[in-house]
């Protein structure tokens, strides 16, 4: 009798499950999550006898307690993760000298509003890949569209903003070219090996230029596939899926944005470079590196990388602090001057690359940032501009025929966008991988908002690494 009541109880609670599924691929809300686990807990559990393992002998009882905790910890943590705040550590220079390598951060998902799960079956505490079996660590199904719940506020100029990588929704899975750009590699490998590559664009017309530039990366892809054992497998990754990057928002949608000597003007007025920017200079010493003081280098915040940028290239990024500084420094420093456009060191393409703009790092636009319900004017000469919004992250088809454009097999000169897009940029503004490469980025990569450095390790120190002065230390008031 006891048996038969068992198998009624876990009839009952597959056939609540299988509801309970079936409600959230309806629902595809936040609330469903949250709620229904509560209605779970009220009722289902009174159905189930969960602990059964309590009244087992010591070593199932033992093992079962374990097995409990962990689980119930990983649920927690998922849903914390998920929907209310996450971990975030900078793994790079690309902000600098505001937020530093090495910097933990607190970054708040409530502030712009929590995403519902594009791909919610993955492992707790994990992006995209599982740690040391180096296997997918989510479940491409169930497949949810986007959707945001609404935040305490909006993305602001010159936040600070966690998101997701727009350029990484393909990779190249050998353990070299993670995370590079694989766009960039299209287009380089392009220019090398097709023969389109060695064709000038001089007298094409726009329609032509446009063509030619996307068989150009058409050609460098085709490239990278051939030559799998060097590159790996081209791997798709949904938005949540793709690599955390944190960069500062200086262009809101629907303005217009422009770079001139290296400044960004918004809507024609020049936006607020942050306190701690860092420019590229070139720099001839009248000593060796290592006789530099390191009390010096403390004081401008010159790293061990910028160092070794200045070793091996002879320009290294400084702030115009340092700038100043080493001007002055005669017996230090025989010659300082700021890197240009013509000195030529910047070894990627700016973003459009299926475009000839000419644009550069420090001389970029003017460009409009779409904005959701805005319709745009669609020329051959801004088409390659809005490509990747409307055929990537809309998710239409965009082709250019006979001087023409087609959206969805519709000739068309205008589009009504879908989102909101915002325009990145680093503070380390010569060593920062941002929307002057790979472009807009959608409202629906937008993470979260970093809130405060919970911790800070130095990477550079050899002795004590925790920079005790940067704990707890609100990111809001790096300006």
């Amino acid at each position: 009798m006891k048996d038969v009541n068992m198998k009624v109880q876990w009839a009952k609670f597959i056939v609540v499950l299988l509801l309970y599924i079936a409600f959230l691929i309806w629902l595809k809300s936040w609330l469903g999550i949250v709620v229904i686990p509560f209605i779970f807990d009220a009722y289902i559990t009174k159905k189930i006898r969960w602990q059964w393992w309590k009244d087992a002998e010591k070593p199932v009882r033992v093992i079962m307690s374990w097995v409990d905790a962990i689980v119930f910890a990983l649920v927690a943590v998922y849903f914390i993760n998920q929907f209310f705040f996450q971990n975030y550590v900078i793994p790079s220079s690309s902000l600098e000298k505001s937020l530093l390598t090495g910097d933990y951060l607190f970054v708040s998902k409530v502030s712009y509003g929590p995403r519902i799960p594009e791909t919610p079956l993955t492992m707790p505490l994990t992006q995209h890949t599982l740690p040391v079996f180096k296997c997918q660590s989510y479940i491409p199904v169930p497949h949810w569209d986007y959707r945001r719940v609404k935040g305490l506020g909006n993305v602001k100029i010159n936040d600070i903003v966690v998101f997701n990588y727009p350029a990484g929704d393909s990779v190249m899975m050998a353990d070299q070219y993670q995370p590079q750009d694989y766009y960039q590699y299209c287009y380089s490998f392009g220019m090398q090996n097709s023969p389109e590559g060695q064709r000038s664009t001089e007298g094409m017309s726009p329609a032509d230029v446009f063509t030619h530039y996307n068989r150009i990366i058409a050609d460098g892809a085709d490239f990278i596939k051939q030559n799998f054992a060097e590159f790996g497998k081209i791997k798709y990754r949904p938005t949540d899926r793709r690599e955390n990057y944190v960069k500062r928002c200086v262009g809101l949608p629907g303005q217009t944005l422009q770079i001139k000597d290296r400044i960004v003007y918004i809507n024609g007025k020049a936006n607020k470079e942050p306190d701690n920017v860092q420019y590229t200079y070139f720099v001839k010493l009248r000593q060796a590196i290592t006789e530099i003081p390191e009390e010096l280098l403390i004081d401008l915040g010159i790293s061990t990388e910028d160092l070794i940028s200045l070793n091996q290239n002879g320009y290294m990024p400084m702030t115009e602090k340092a700038y100043k500084t080493l001007q002055a420094r005669k017996d230090i420093v025989e010659h300082i001057r700021p890197v240009k456009d013509s000195d030529r060191i910047d070894v990627f393409k700016c973003y459009p690359l299926n475009g000839n703009h000419n644009w550069t790092r420090d001389n970029y636009g003017p460009v409009v940032i779409p904005k959701k319900g805005m319709t745009m004017k669609l020329t051959l000469d801004n088409i390659a501009v809005y490509d990747r919004p409307i055929r990537v992250y809309e998710k239409n088809d965009l082709q250019v025929r006979g001087g023409k454009i087609f959206i969805n097999g519709k000739q068309t000169d205008s589009y009504t966008f879908k989102m909101d897009y915002y325009w990145m940029m680093g503070d380390n503004r010569h060593n920062s991988a941002d929307s002057r490469y790979w472009g807009f980025v959608p409202e629906d990569h937008v993470v979260g908002k970093p809130i405060f450095i919970w911790l800070s390790v130095n990477p550079d120190s050899y002795g004590s690494k925790i920079r005790w002065n940067r704990l707890f230390r609100w990111v809001d008031n790096i300006k």
